[in-house]
């Protein structure tokens, strides 16, 4: 347990993942601040104070970090240098530093599960055209190469079914670091969302089932249509990953779910997910407040699904800012719309999501329901 009681707290980032954090945050009486380089950011429009800075502003950071009991961040892609310089001013980050750095870069990712004894898609190092070479024997087509660092949302990736096309996607790439990975036929697409606290002690959602469109997620079905062992196996493996990783907050991990219920774990993201997003009208505990609790020492409380859900993302499409169809949508009792925020609905951005509450198991008439209700919304 931290010696002195978390008074504020502190959020580099300011999306609509520290936005739904700060939410809860003040639900539970504390004070927020976030750092942010755009002014009225999601997070900020509802935190106590922003500071409007960039992440490796040092002098703001400080700022962040004098003013702030527990420090925490809303996405991985945060400047380690940021997250090391307040470890060594004595300010409680949470997840730390070593945490990001094996999650900040897919090649120690990837090798840190292996070590954990979880299996993942082959994978080789890419730094040349050598490299390449040799991948494509170890590993073969069809496969993946992805930047090292940075990317997400379907960023930063080539699928590539020849060494041609691996030639063409190594000199997109224009010198980054890649990593080679063999492409997973896989069933499914499944997340595990869990939490850790200081003491060890994690929690674990049901695995959900998720559907992307172009690397964004698009729906998630909470639970995944899965046999209970496979769930509970992935749940494991979640459980795993955050102990020996040390991690002290709320966490994803997301799978392919291959042939014969094999689990290959994909990615790890540090911080509260997407895939998530159902926990707040459907469970007592959102994976925000799990969140809070584990980064200011306080008890987890084991999930519970009060009702089945379907995520819906809602993305912006270039053409307008102001989203139409709410009243249609909200026709249907059953669902549940969050907004972000944000000014501008340019193409593909996250702009809300909306969760439907499913009474019974998902089948295809939920989900058809569900898209027909994302089709009531459009911008203009």
């Amino acid at each position: 347990m931290s010696a002195t009681p978390v008074k504020t707290i502190g959020v580099i980032g300011g999306g609509q993942l520290g936005r739904m954090f700060a939410l809860d945050a003040k639900r539970m009486g504390y004070d927020v601040i976030t750092l942010d380089p755009q002014e009225r950011s999601p997070t900020g429009q509802v935190a106590d104070e922003q500071i409007v800075a960039a992440y490796d502003d040092m002098a703001a950071i400080e700022e962040l970090g004098r003013r702030s009991d527990v420090v925490t961040y809303e996405f991985e892609n945060v400047a380690i240098a940021s997250v090391e310089h307040l470890e060594k001013l004595g300010h409680r980050v949470c997840p730390s530093s070593s945490v990001l750095r094996v999650t900040q870069d897919r090649i120690l990712e990837k090798r840190f599960v292996r070590d954990c004894g979880i299996p993942t898609a082959m994978f080789e190092a890419i730094e040349s055209a050598g490299d390449l070479a040799r991948a494509a024997e170890t590993v073969g087509f069809p496969a993946v190469l992805k930047t090292v660092r940075g990317g997400y949302d379907g960023k930063g990736q080539w699928r590539v079914g020849s060494i041609e096309e691996a030639e063409a996607a190594l000199a997109a790439a224009k010198g980054a670091a890649l990593i080679f990975e063999r492409f997973v036929p896989f069933e499914r697409e499944l997340s595990v969302v869990a939490t850790r606290s200081a003491s060890d002690d994690v929690v674990t959602y049901p695995a959900v089932e998720n559907e992307h469109d172009a690397g964004i997620l698009a729906m998630t079905l909470a639970p995944a249509r899965v046999a209970d062992a496979v769930c509970e196996r992935a749940q494991a493996m979640a459980a795993t990953i955050g102990r020996r990783l040390g991690i002290v907050g709320t966490y994803c991990v997301e799978f392919f779910l291959a042939a014969g219920d094999e689990l290959l774990v994909n990615e790890i993201a540090p911080r509260p997910h997407n895939s998530g997003h159902f926990s707040i009208d459907v469970t007592p505990c959102s994976q925000y407040e799990q969140h809070v609790r584990a980064i200011c020492d306080l008890p987890l409380s084991p999930p519970r699904m009060l009702s089945n859900a379907i995520m819906m993302n809602v993305l912006g499409d270039g053409r307008g800012d102001h989203l139409a169809g709410i009243p249609e949508l909200l026709s249907d009792s059953s669902i549940e719309l969050h907004l972000y925020g944000k000014r501008h609905a340019v193409a593909r951005r996250k702009m809300g999501h909306f969760t439907m509450l499913v009474d019974g198991p998902i089948d295809d008439a939920a989900i058809a329901r569900a898209r027909t209700a994302l089709k009531k919304l459009g911008w203009e």
